[in-house]
């Protein structure tokens, strides 16, 4: 199986073992590091996400998929919190995180820059709106290549 094939069946396995609960699937990766291929599935809910909601949904993912067996191969699996520079992934978290820093990158230049930092805004008419430095950027959703939460000290 593709790794983009990969990543989007075990959202979609993900999403079915979540959907009767407050859990969100944030993200999933699939990455080969330096001790092999690490599949990653990143989940959230109000007041955070603790060890023993990524252990119930680990153990269930985990027999899925060793039924399924979509991995050749040895990898290892990680269910975990996406941590304090949280990435923002759809229109709504965008609009959830409304009034917190970001930093967000763009596949080509606005303005002639492509990393910007500041504060979100929320979301209109597929533009994420974020202030930096009093002013407001309007940026293309379909530009953006990354966007995380930044810590605020």
């Amino acid at each position: 199986m593709r790794k983009t094939n990969l990543v989007s069946q075990v959202a979609l396995w993900v999403e079915e073992i979540i959907a009767d609960g407050p859990i969100e699937l944030v993200d999933v990766e699939y990455v080969k590091e330096a001790h092999g291929w690490v599949l990653r599935v990143f989940l959230d809910k109000p007041g955070g996400i603790d060890v023993e909601d990524c252990r119930s949904v680990s153990e269930v993912l985990s027999d899925v998929l060793d039924r399924e067996d979509p991995i050749p191969g040895p990898y290892s699996l990680e269910v975990s919190s996406p941590g304090l520079e949280r990435p923002l992934k759809k229109e709504s978290d965008y609009v959830r995180f409304a009034g917190r820093l970001a930093n967000i990158r763009t596949y080509q230049a606005i303005n002639g820059q492509k990393n910007f930092q500041g504060t979100l805004m929320g979301i209109e008419d597929g533009k994420v709106l974020i202030e930096i430095d009093g002013e407001a950027t309007a940026i293309p959703l379909d530009m953006i290549s990354k966007a995380r939460l930044a810590v605020e000290f």
